[in-house]
This record gives C-alpha cells, structure tokens and sequence, in this order.
C-alpha cells in the first residue's frame, strides 16, 4: 500500500484507527469456544464491526504463534478476510541477521501478505533493509515505546541526545516515508515535538491510547502533520469492551467514540 493511498483512506473514513487483534483465547466470550476456530470467528465479527471506521489492523503475532499451527492458520485467515484497502500491521517486532531478516519478510509480506510489519533497529541497518526491498511495503521501526522497561536503554544519553533520537536520525536515511513509520509511545506525547524535527514527514504507529492511558488529543497536538501521518492503535479498549455475546456491537461503540473523536481533527488538516 503506498502512502497516498493510506492517506486517501483517512480521509474518506475521517479516521485514522488501528485496531489492534491482540486475541487472545482465554479472554474471547466463551460461547465462540464452541466453534471450530474461535480465533478466527472472534477477528471476523470484529472486523466486520468496525472495518468502516479502521484504516489499520495490527495482530500481535504472538497470540498466533503461542498456538502452533492452528493460530497461523487462524491468523492467515483473518489476513486474507480483511478488507485489501484496510492497513495491515504484522506487530512482530522482528530483529535479526540481514538472512534471517529477508526470510522473516518473506513470510509476512509474500506468504501472508501484510503490508507492514514492526521490526526492532538494535542490530542495524542490515538487520532492517532486506525489509525494505519489498514495494509497497512497510517497515514499521520501534522508536519510543510506552513499557516501563522502555527506559532502559532508550532514554540512555550520548552527545546530549538520548538513544531513540540516535536510532530515528540514522535510521530515516535506510528507507524513506513511504516505507517507513516509527512507533511512537501515546504515554511519551511530550517527546513528539522533538520527534517530528527528526522526522517531520513519516508515519507514526502510536500504541497505547485508551486502556494503557494515552491521550489522543495531546498525540494529536505534538504529532500530527500535514498528511495526518499518525496510526492510533487501541486493543483492549475496542476488542475486549464485553465479553458476552455483544461483543462486536460493543467493540463497534468504542471505536465509533474513537473515529467521531479522530474525524474532528482529520478536519483540522
């Protein structure tokens, strides 16, 4: 998916929501584990609920793979259900040697075409760019993340700048802006300004909103640019809203509340 594309998408929805499919079986209403691939008929309804006011869905692949083979194939199934117009995020968050990077992005952008897929920066640009020889497919680098074990390393100080300004100012040089984003914490917005004169133009994946207590209208202010270039991922806020058997139309609520919120400054643009 390009990036023009992308953008014509959150204007036509007046959202830019990432609904994230962090599915997990012990937490799906219990009615679905009746069903042959409860998984699966979980990430159905909720995207049949809510494909109207997403541009993006994010499976973490963990909750797949946990599975075996049953999750892959539970997760292949919701890849080739959503809508091909609609952002997919593979949230794997990847980071490896450049062959083993380049069987990783096979896997996900040709056997289960996704159009993105999060990879971690730590071992450098050749553990990065055989992500960034498909066309029209995304690299997503981890940039500032909202984990409390976050501070570790990224915040740590060298010539006056922390590490995560390092990682974003030598990284942006591998690829460009259109096909790469950064994620972006919603629990640091107040890094944002900074952020955006290292990389004014990319695409920011942004987790946290909602349930881990982000807040998306200071995102907005600090982050936001001239072709939106924000991704406002929400989980457990959308997904998990009941556990009954409401939980699509429920799940349908939070993200209307989410894109009625989104739509008003779409506008602004």
């Amino acid at each position: 998916m390009t990036k023009e594309f992308l953008f014509e998408q959150i204007q036509q929805k007046q959202s830019f929501l990432c609904v994230g499919l962090d599915t997990d079986i012990n937490k799906i209403p219990v009615h679905l584990l009746e069903l042959e691939d409860p998984i699966f008929e979980f990430n159905k309804q909720i995207v049949d609920a809510t494909k109207d006011l997403a541009v993006a869905y994010k499976p973490n692949i963990a909750f797949y793979e946990a599975m075996g083979a049953k999750g892959w194939e539970s997760l292949e199934k919701t890849i080739d259900y959503i809508p091909k117009e609609i952002f997919t995020i593979a949230d794997a968050k990847r980071g490896d040697i450049g062959n083993t990077s380049a069987l990783y992005a096979r896997a996900f952008f040709e056997n289960m075409d996704f159009d993105s897929v999060t990879v971690a920066p730590y071992m450098g640009s050749d553990s990065v760019k055989p992500f960034l020889q498909f066309k029209d497919k995304w690299v997503i680098l981890l940039g500032v993340t909202s984990n409390e074990g976050g501070k570790d390393f990224q915040f740590l100080e060298a010539d006056g700048k922390p590490l995560y300004q390092h990682v974003m100012a030598t990284s942006k040089a591998w690829g460009s802006d259109q096909n790469m984003m950064y994620v972006v914490g919603a629990t640091r917005p107040e890094y944002l300004t900074d952020i955006r004169k290292t990389i004014p133009d990319h695409f920011l994946l942004v987790p946290g909103v909602g349930a881990q207590g982000g807040d998306l209208q200071e995102v907005c202010k600090y982050g936001m640019n001239s072709q939106c270039g924000l991704l406002i991922n929400s989980t457990r806020g959308i997904i998990y809203a009941s556990n009954g058997v409401d939980f699509a139309e429920k799940a349908r609520e939070e993200a209307l509340k989410l894109q009625q919120e989104m739509s008003l400054l779409v506008q602004s643009i």
